[in-house]
């Protein structure tokens, strides 16, 4: 749970970056990479964190977010591009809407009461959670996978050293 702006910040930045990383290695081609007919592809996982940032809209934030109904991109490029206007947009409400004791203060959503403070921990342990989803599919599809909290298997290589199995 955060307790001020400014921590809440910080951390964003740093886990927006690493989404953004993530986002950044999908090509077109790698939208329709799924585990099997009943699961999300890889373009769908992609989307629903850029769709996913205005739910924190139900806590009281106000920005501009995505068009009603909101078609998911053909383009890698356009998903990333919505992702980062829509990072910065919440990340400039919080810091203009919010204060750090509103952070402390509770808000029912979908039965359950949370704090300011929780629901934007949760907003980035969501990221982080699809953002593990799509590492799979970008493996399955060929992609490199960016190094996130550490080094991949690619990045130990580029390193010149042997990759952990």
């Amino acid at each position: 749970m955060f307790v001020t702006i400014k921590d809440f910040a910080a951390e964003w930045l740093e886990e927006s970056a690493n989404t953004e990383r993530v986002l950044s290695h999908l090509t077109d081609a790698s939208l329709s990479q799924s585990m099997g007919t009943k699961y999300r592809t890889l373009g769908q996982v992609a989307w629903h964190l850029v769709e996913s940032l205005n739910y924190i809209t139900a806590m009281g934030l106000s920005f501009p977010g995505l068009k009603e109904n909101a078609e998911i991109p053909a383009s890698a490029r356009d998903i990333l591009d919505e992702y980062r206007r829509l990072s910065g947009e919440m990340l400039h409400a919080v810091q203009t809407q919010w204060t750090d004791a509103e952070l402390l203060t509770d808000t029912k959503i979908g039965g359950e009461v949370w704090t300011k403070g929780a629901s934007l921990h949760f907003v980035i342990m969501h990221q982080a959670h699809h953002r593990g989803q799509m590492t799979v599919l970008m493996r399955q599809a060929g992609l490199p996978i960016p190094g996130v909290y550490g080094p991949t298997y690619e990045g130990w290589i580029e390193m010149g050293r042997e990759p952990l199995a």
